[in-house]
């Protein structure tokens, strides 16, 4: 008798570790609908302290992750019930950036538009100018630029582009005339800047912009109050702009995902979203992990949209060839 309660005892698996299990499956199967949730209504995250859903917003793609991660843990569980509840988020996952997975278009437009933040705090504003010009881009869109850095970029770019016009921190370069150059009260100096491109094809509406910077505050998080208030006054502009064929280019210092800005991104197409190739992170340049240059479009066709290898500056240019 002894012998078999020894037996039953060697073969029958403890209640404990089974139920252990158990909770371990339906742990990650929990989670991994969480995740999902989250992804899902990641718009109605709210935005209280530390506007943690604009920080989820602007990290969207990286959500992927978690999706990765919650795949190992069913695999070494070994849970089909897991593996299933794994499928959830990654569906959503692929839903939301279906066309990034997708690969974007090629082609050459009428007009291609580079846009840069190069940096008030680069070392060598000749090899950025030499490589912007090489880019073939009819119209340049620099921020940033520094008091001692603008000679420089006139300079090395007057032999391509003739018609140029900086406002503070803010210039633009094209190959056709600028006309309409004036400032745009984002902020109480100027960081934005409106012309209009007389291209071949008619006159197209440009805004340069940069918008305020976000911090990552000690007791208050991410701190974006002044970059939204910089939206809404560039949305503004744009909504009483009276040519149909309009550009917005700049460092919007935020994700076109992020909510708080749907202000300007709702009036407008971002020309990655529509044309480009993967997600186009642009910032910082050493190991870009977000796209903050964006640039947004109304009234004219995305071609091709891309990034530009690293100048130098801590973010990448991006670029937008357009249909006129």
């Amino acid at each position: 008798m002894s012998a078999g309660l020894g037996w039953r005892a060697a073969v029958e698996p403890s209640p404990c570790t089974a139920d252990g299990k158990w909770r371990r499956r339906r742990t990650v199967a929990v989670g991994a609908v969480l995740c999902a949730l989250v992804m899902a209504s990641h718009a109605h995250v709210p935005n209280g302290f530390g506007n943690v859903g604009s920080l989820l917003e602007t990290l969207l793609p990286w959500t992927g992750l978690s999706v990765v991660a919650l795949g190992v843990l069913a695999g070494v569980r070994r849970s089909a019930l897991a593996a299933v509840a794994v499928l959830i988020p990654g569906v959503v996952w692929c839903s939301l950036f279906a066309g990034a997975l997708a690969g974007g278009r090629s082609g050459v437009g009428d007009l291609t538009v580079v846009s840069h933040n190069v940096s008030g705090e680069n070392s060598d504003p000749k090899r950025i100018a030499r490589a912007l010009a090489a880019s073939g881009a009819d119209v340049l869109a620099l921020e940033e630029l520094s008091r001692g850095s603008k000679a420089t970029y006139e300079r090395e770019l007057a032999s391509r582009y003739p018609y140029f016009a900086v406002q503070e921190g803010i210039g633009l370069w094209s190959r056709y005339p600028l006309t309409a150059v004036e400032p745009v009260a984002i902020m109480p100096w100027t960081r934005a800047v409106h012309a209009t491109v007389d291209t071949p094809k008619g006159p197209v509406a440009l805004y340069a912009a940069h918008l305020a910077s976000v911090r990552v505050l000690s007791g208050s998080g991410f701190a974006t109050a002044r970059r939204n208030e910089s939206a809404v006054k560039l949305a503004d502009a744009v909504r009483k702009e009276p040519l149909p064929r309009v550009v917005v280019a700049g460092d919007f210092n935020g994700s076109t995902d992020d909510t708080t800005l749907t202000s300007l991104t709702g009036l407008l197409r971002s020309a990655q979203e529509e044309a480009g190739d993967g997600f186009g992170f642009t910032w910082p340049a050493s190991f870009p992990v977000v796209r903050i240059d964006q640039i947004l479009v109304k009234g004219v066709t995305p071609v091709s949209s891309w990034t530009l290898p690293d100048t130098g500056s801590d973010h990448l240019p991006v670029a937008a060839s357009l249909r006129l």
